[in-house]
Parts: C-alpha cells; structure tokens; sequence
C-alpha cells in the first residue's frame, strides 16, 4: 500500500488535455507576463468571490505583504493574527515592519478566537489578519465588529480556503481584504507559485497594482516603493483550467471527510482523537484533514510503516518560532495553539483519494488509537 497525503499526477492526469492545450496557447502567444491570461482569471476570481477586484500576484506571501502595505500598515503599527498557521502569516506583518500580535486559537476550529481578541487591542494596532486554517473560515462577526469599533483593517489569510463560505459569503469578501496562494498543494494549486489579492476597496486595490509592479502606474514611472510580484501568463493559464473544477473537486473533499468522519467515529466517541470540527455557519473546504491524538508519534509511525503519507501541522506554534524570539513570547502563552502543535496530524484527503483507500487509512488508526 502506497497513499500520498495529495496526489497531484493524478489530478493532472484527469485534466489533461486540457492543462496541455493552456500551456501550448501560451508558448504559441509568446506574452508571458501581464497578458491576458492573467486578467481573466482576475476577473474569474472577483466574480467567484464576490469582489469588485482580483490582483494576481507573485505567492501568497507576497499576497499578504502587498495587502498590508496597500492597507497603510507601518513601521510601529501591530497586527493581530493566529499562532497557529504557516510562518508566512506572521512573517508578512514583519516584513512591513509592523509587529505580529497573537492570540489564542479556538478549540474547536483552531481558528482565530474571536472572544479573546479585544484583549489583545492597543493604540498601536492597525490590523486583523484571521486565518481560515485548513479550509474552514474564522468567526468573522465579531472579529469584524470589533476592527469597525476600533477601526481597524482586516485582511483574510484564505490561502488554504478557496470557495470556503461564512454565512454564504465567501472567503476573501468579507475583509478589507482577501489574500490567496496558489502553491501546487493548495485546493486550487499552480505548477508554481502564485496569489491573488481581492478586495471591494478602489483605492486599496490601485496601490496593490502598483506595489505588485515596482510602484508604477505608468512603465518607468514610479509612485512609491513596490515589489516584483506578478503572476505569468503560464501559471494564470493553468489555474484557469482548474479554476472550473474547484467547486467540485471542494465538495469531493467534503464528502471524504463526511467518511471519514463515520470511520473515525468510534474513536471520537471514545475520546481517543479529536475530529474536524465545522460551525454551523460554515462551509469547509477542507485543505486538510487534521485529526488531533495524545498519541501522535504512534500513528504517525504506523500510516508511515504501512505506506500512508501523514504531516503536522503545525509542529512549533509561530510565538515560539526562533524567528520571532524578539516578540518575547513564553510556552504557555497561548496553550490551546500549544497543544494543538503537539497533537495535529493531517491524513490523506484529496478528491482522488478511494474510499477504499480511505478504509484502510481508518483501519490503521482504530488499530493503532482504540
């Protein structure tokens, strides 16, 4: 038995004659950057998001720093965000020369918790960037009643929830803005890098134009300090093959988590593993399938041995990354995001993935936990 955690040959393979024919349009076209691949998919995104704009740009990184710097965020400014996410959610409030702010995650969704944000609010803070980890978004009421009452900006980590929904609003709307990346890994991935930006705010995504292209308006006349992040004809092309798929291939991923949720229930009930959990208000995408056990070392080493691809996520919570020593944190700080590091482990779960595969992923773990 062999069974990646994600298996992108054989997403490839289902699409691809069409994936082929995108490619060959492109190198027959000759425009490589800025073309008109890139702004259909622009207008692709905005409209499947529910937004007057999409910028594409070079990474969801880039993504991240551009909306920050298009929000006003500055040198002395703090931002509030999750310590449990990839580094890239953090790095990029760092990167603007603002300071990264944590709070602690929700039990359940290991979402942002929304109860304990205000606390974290000083003069100093400008902005809100909510993660929607692994394909579920974060309450977003109360977060952005809160930026409104203290004024500040809120940006959308939704780079691993693309066609995630909160109260029928799609992920990326409902901020100031919205950020997504199109690494391979992601429910809509690229054969490269890319990210897109999304907004309903004219002037924010004007500056976000510009930033994405050293600062200009106009070639060779520049407004302001900007960046080299633009997303080629190549991978705009590709996406826009996989663009058409995505909500399918979203609620194949639904409907293997709904299995093994049935699966699994034994163990649930048992309180030997803790499942996803969705709020009601919510539609999850489900990027990953993260169970959380105490005993996580042994069922990574049993799907391992018997040829099952697993991962952590996330394995050091940000406020303890080496990286972010200077911020001062301390173990302990935020022990939900904590805890959540030392127990989280992701099985496979792709829209390929068999349900009979599926079966013997499940068999592995009601040996191994029950």
């Amino acid at each position: 038995m062999s069974i990646p955690l994600l298996d992108l040959k054989a997403q490839y393979l289902s699409i691809k004659e069409e994936i082929d024919q995108a490619v060959l349009a492109v190198l027959d076209s000759s425009k490589f950057i800025f073309g008109p691949e890139m702004k259909r998919f622009e207008e692709e995104m905005a409209l499947y998001c529910g937004t007057k704009h999409a910028i594409a740009v070079g990474n969801g990184t880039d993504a991240l720093v551009i909306a920050l710097k298009a929000c006003g965020i500055a040198p002395g400014d703090e931002v509030i965000t999750s310590p449990f996410t990839f580094f890239a959610s953090a790095e990029a409030i760092a990167q603007v020369g603002a300071t990264p702010v944590f709070v602690d995650v929700d039990p359940r969704t290991l979402n942002m918790d929304a109860a304990k944000l205000e606390e974290k609010i000083t003069p100093r803070t400008k902005g809100i960037i909510p993660v929607h980890i692994f394909g579920q978004m974060a309450d977003m009421d109360p977060i952005l009643a809160l930026a409104q009452k203290h004024q500040l900006k809120v940006i959308e980590d939704a780079a691993q929830a693309i066609g995630a929904e909160y109260k029928g609003h799609k992920a990326g709307a409902l901020g100031d803005a919205g950020t997504f990346s199109f690494f391979p890994t992601k429910n809509l991935g690229g054969y490269g890098d890319g990210g897109m930006i999304v907004t309903n705010d004219d002037a924010l995504a004007e500056d976000a134009r510009m930033l994405r292209f050293h600062g200009c308006k106009t070639k060779y006349y520049h407004d302001e300090i900007g960046y080299n992040s633009r997303l080629d004809e190549l991978q705009a092309a590709i996406l826009r093959v996989k663009f058409r798929y995505i909500d399918q291939w979203n609620q194949i991923r639904a409907e293997k988590a709904a299995v093994y949720h049935q699966l699994l229930a034994p163990l649930a009930d048992a309180h030997k593993v803790i499942l996803p959990f969705t709020d009601v208000n919510n539609k999850h995408v489900f990027h990953l399938y993260v169970v959380r056990t105490t005993q996580r070392e042994k069922l990574m080493a049993a799907l391992t041995d018997r040829g099952v691809a697993n991962a952590v996520y996330y394995p050091v919570p940000l406020h303890l990354q080496k990286a972010l020593a200077y911020l001062g944190y301390q173990a302990g700080d935020f022990p939900i995001a904590e805890e959540a590091c030392k127990q989280a482990l992701a099985v496979p779960c792709y829209p390929e993935l068999t349900q009979q595969q599926q079966e013997e992923i499940a068999v592995i773990l009601l040996k191994m936990l029950g």
